[in-house]
């Protein structure tokens, strides 16, 4: 791209060159010929402390509308060893130069990309023009937001590095690793997103949506066993009643998941909250026992 005059390294400050940008100003740089380019690029790649002041830009249109097409950044020099080659290479592709080769290269047909990046769609046609490449096509949907939620990696990442959470997978976090931590099934996910198909209208999804997909994978299936707050349980007397056993269904509608072993007597223990709506004089359903006639309630 530099030998064909696409491209020119620029060694502008950042913060002059994001000045350039945004009052549509070209960077003295522009203009290098050839040599002092690929002169410049050379030092870049060696790392050296002229080469890490430099970084290689698109020729584009910088008096565009679109600030994405004015003279994008396309390579950086990169100090930090890389987690596969070390410190071979010193320079780096940019994010947005990257991904329209690795997906024409690849074999990628269709760029499935959220409406945010609307305005980088000529920019990605662009380097693909540019470089002779097959062109893939881009088809832009809506980002899936949910309410009262932050789904932003950079500050979940700061979540994570503070040390607030247990991780990517924390049962708190809206991360794939951490709503399956919370219970939620492969099945029941993958039927979300598909009832959302393809819009290109912004989404805001409350999480009972989610989960209501996932109650209808497990409920079927999903054993049935109770469980109280000890501190928190109120004694039920029930006049006349025998100390027993009995074996009921561990799921009442599908009882091929087996039976469970309930104990029933003059003595069960309930949760508080549910001894205060007991009324006097009305029945109560009591799961696996049947209607019991409340007499006497000092929590009601």
């Amino acid at each position: 791209m530099i030998e064909e005059g696409k491209a020119y390294v620029d060694d502008t400050p950042a913060d002059k060159m994001k000045l350039e940008r945004e009052q549509r100003v070209e960077s003295t740089n522009r203009s290098n010929d050839v040599e002092k380019n690929l002169a410049l690029w050379q030092e870049m790649v060696n790392g050296t402390e002229i080469g890490q002041k430099c970084c290689v830009r698109a020729k584009i249109d910088m008096s565009s509308p679109n600030g994405c097409m004015r003279d994008p950044t396309i390579y950086r020099c990169k100090n930090e060893p890389h987690p596969r080659t070390g410190t071979k290479y010193k320079v780096y592709p940019t994010y947005d130069f990257a991904c329209p080769i690795v997906d024409s290269i690849e074999g990628v047909t269709h760029t499935l990309r959220t409406m945010e990046y609307h305005d980088r769609d000529d920019q990605f046609y662009w380097f693909i023009d540019a470089l002779k490449l097959r062109k893939p096509h881009i088809w832009e949907y809506s980002r899936l937001n949910m309410t009262n939620t932050v789904l932003s990696k950079r500050k979940l990442t700061w979540f994570v590095e503070s040390g607030l959470v247990d991780g990517w997978d924390d049962p708190r976090f809206p991360t794939v690793r951490g709503i399956i931590r919370r219970g939620m099934t492969v099945e029941g996910l993958r039927e979300f997103i598909i009832a959302q198909g393809s819009s290109k209208s912004v989404v805001f999804m409350n999480w009972d949506k989610i989960w209501a997909f996932n109650k209808k994978v497990i409920d079927p299936i999903a054993p049935r066993y109770t469980a109280i707050n000890y501190d928190n349980r109120v004694v039920v007397n029930v006049a006349g009643a025998k100390l027993e056993k009995v074996e009921v269904p561990v799921h009442p509608k599908n009882e091929s998941l087996g039976k469970k072993t309930v104990t029933l007597g003059p003595r069960i223990y309930i949760d508080y909250e549910d001894a205060e709506a007991l009324k006097e004089g009305e029945n109560a359903t009591f799961i696996n026992w049947g209607n019991l006639l409340i007499k006497k309630n000092p929590h009601g």
